[in-house]
């Protein structure tokens, strides 16, 4: 089955409530792994694809979620947590977290490649390196990567060639259980790895940040069981602000993470965004959208993920807007699919050119991937006629209440299942 999604030229008026974040989320539930005791998620994103992935996953290891509203309660029956991850279901990119909490809890583990992807495509060396450099040994079996240790694992310095994300999760959830100090060097602090940092270190984890330097994680013996809030999305606090400017709207966005988005803000004011700061909101009354340079990069600078976003915001730009993705370079895939409404740009070396103020007008496209997607729909509101967005269900993946929260801010969506 694929769902597509429907939109017409409207305009964002309203209030909307920001969701747990979902890059936070996940690797708070595979925290959870590292426990037997209950953990309490509270602001929590069940409606996500992904999050319900993920649970799913707990699942099928031995563990019992139950879920209502915004909250989550994951529980142990016994401590026979299954190491073994067999899922033959679409993969998440957490997987390779779920490995580093197996083995450093159990010794072992197994779970699906990402995708199934061979270890060379979506570069796992920084998490096969991390695992051995603490004892373990890796190898990939028939789409599942695997690994394994005699004894616990043991402490070691890490010194991560990049800012990665990912390398730097599973440093830390591997270096919580592990016999010794561990030092991570060149981390990429980022508000959901503060976030993960914060309930590790309620559950009894000692972890020490010293600003993008490094982090000392001291290991312990065992974690006890926690409560705790998850953060709201900076992505989708970002997209809604974005999307009141290009449609002329009149937003608030409750429980706005200010202090996560300072640097976006910055370029999004100079750039004609009009917003107000509310005692825990953020109020975009519209603005003149005006042409944006930039070039992402490590927080708190402007993630990757929030380039098509700001590629929208160019197109309904009067001038040429630059955008440069240090991170990923050439990662302008989307720009192909907003073309077909209308969206004029070039592409030289690493560099995306918007040549924006032109009108845009409804057509199909189809959402390459998550962030994609939601420029699509984003840019579809804009557009004069029907926007048709294919492949919406990779939109799902992470806003929570999509439908629901359009409605309340005046958009007519319209979301159909076609069988494949």
């Amino acid at each position: 089955m694929k769902k597509n999604i429907k939109v017409t030229k409207s305009r964002l008026e309203g209030q909307v409530q920001l969701s747990g974040a979902k890059n936070s989320s996940l690797k708070l539930l595979t925290a959870s792994l590292l426990t037997d005791e209950t953990v309490e998620l509270y602001n929590f994103p069940n409606g996500l694809l992904d999050v319900k992935i993920h649970l799913d996953m707990l699942h099928l290891l031995g563990k019992e979620c139950s879920s209502v509203g915004d909250f989550v309660k994951i529980t142990e029956i016994d401590s026979n947590i299954n190491p073994e991850l067999v899922w033959e279901e679409r993969s998440i990119r957490n997987t390779l977290l779920i490995l580093g909490s197996l083995l450093t809890r159990y010794g072992k583990g197994k779970v699906p490649l990402p995708g199934g992807c061979k270890l060379g495509d979506r570069k796992y060396d920084l998490h096969i390196m991390i695992f051995e450099r603490m004892g373990a040994e890796v190898w990939e079996e028939e789409g599942y990567l695997c690994c394994r240790s005699k004894n616990r694992l043991k402490a070691c310095e890490i010194n991560l060639p990049l800012r990665s994300t990912g390398a730097t999760e599973n440093a830390i959830l591997t270096a919580t259980l592990a016999s010794g100090t561990t030092t991570v060097w060149n981390p990429h602090i980022r508000p959901e790895i503060i976030d993960m940092i914060t309930m590790l270190n309620k559950m009894g984890a000692k972890i020490k940040v010293f600003g993008q330097k490094c982090i000392i994680i001291e290991g312990v013996d065992r974690l006890k069981g926690v409560k705790h809030n998850v953060i709201p999305d900076n992505m989708e606090a970002l997209t809604w602000a974005i999307g009141s400017v290009i449609t002329g709207g009149d937003v608030e966005i409750l429980n706005f993470p200010f202090e996560h988005l300072e640097v976006p803000l910055v370029f999004l004011r100079e750039s004609g965004m009009k917003f107000y700061r509310g005692s825990n909101s953020l109020i975009v009354r519209g603005g003149t959208s005006y042409p944006v340079e930039i070039s992402t990069g490590p927080y708190p600078g402007i993630n990757s993920d929030m380039q098509p976003l700001f590629a929208v915001f160019g197109a309904c730009s009067r001038g040429e807007s630059k955008i440069v993705d240090l991170r990923f370079p050439g990662r302008y895939a989307y720009a192909e699919e907003l073309a077909k409404l209308g969206m004029n740009f070039s592409v030289e070396g690493d560099l995306l050119k918007i040549h924006g103020g032109y009108s845009l007008n409804g057509a199909t496209v189809k959402a390459l991937d998550l962030r994609a997607g939601m420029a699509l729909l984003l840019a579809g509101l804009t557009a004069e006629g029907e926007t048709t967005i294919t492949n919406a269900w990779m939109i799902e993946r992470g806003y929570e209440s999509l439908e629901e929260k359009l409605q309340n801010l005046g958009v007519s969506l319209i979301k159909n299942t076609v069988k494949l």
